[in-house]
């Protein structure tokens, strides 16, 4: 501090105990926030592995159960292979998710493990996608038919054949909502465990090779 006139400077300087104490508090600082943001994203993460479960199994029994016999003719889900495809991409789904769901629950952060989440998640976006995505695709051609080829629309004669699947599809399409947000998760779970390269080493031939650092 400097008082005018008089020329003369006090400088406040800090004793290496109040030094300690201040780091000790930002770390103490650090953990708290980076232990609630653990406790929130867990949360998070069980509960939307458990939402999964019951749409795929209300998708599911809504695609099995789908049938519809009048003068027309009758229709079952088992006609197409995209609805087979979607039933039995919602069994997995359903299954995946309660399994996933458990394990999230008994908190162990290992690479191995997340890496395995990681590619799970994927794998099950995928899938219930391309099964959502063809599936509606049969509901759309169903729905208006095709004048290209000469198809004429099926949901006239059927239409609550058609109102069930469209249903199953629209859930399966919020089950893939779910999965996308886990599969975000997962990558920032897994990702955030390898720490930024800290140093660089200089090899034989006189590059820089900078060495990634692990934590867990």
């Amino acid at each position: 501090m400097m008082e005018k006139g008089t020329g003369i400077v006090v400088t406040a300087t800090r004793s290496p105990m109040q030094l300690m104490m201040g780091r000790a508090v930002t770390a103490t600082s650090d953990q708290e926030l980076e232990g609630n943001t653990t406790t929130f994203l867990r949360t998070a993460e069980t509960f939307l592995r458990l939402l999964p479960i019951g749409l795929c199994v209300t998708a599911l029994v809504l695609m099995l159960k789908n049938s519809e016999e009048n003068d027309n003719g009758s229709v079952s889900y088992t006609d197409l292979g995209a609805f087979r495809y979607l039933v039995h991409a919602n069994g997995i789904c359903a299954g995946y998710s309660l399994l996933s769901a458990v394990l999230v629950a008994v908190p162990r952060p290992t690479i191995s493990r997340a890496w395995t989440f990681f590619f799970l998640d994927q794998a099950l976006t995928y899938i219930v996608l391309s099964a959502g995505a063809s599936s509606m695709e049969v509901v759309f051609l169903a729905e208006n038919g095709d004048s290209a080829t000469v198809w004429s629309s099926a949901c006239g004669s059927f239409g609550q054949f058609c109102h069930k699947v469209a249903a199953s599809v629209a859930i399966t399409f919020v089950a893939l909502v779910c999965y996308v947000i886990l599969s975000v998760i997962s990558s920032y779970k897994l990702f955030s465990m390898y720490d930024v390269p800290a140093s660089s080493t200089t090899t034989a031939t006189g590059t820089d090779h900078i060495a990634p650092a692990f934590r867990g």
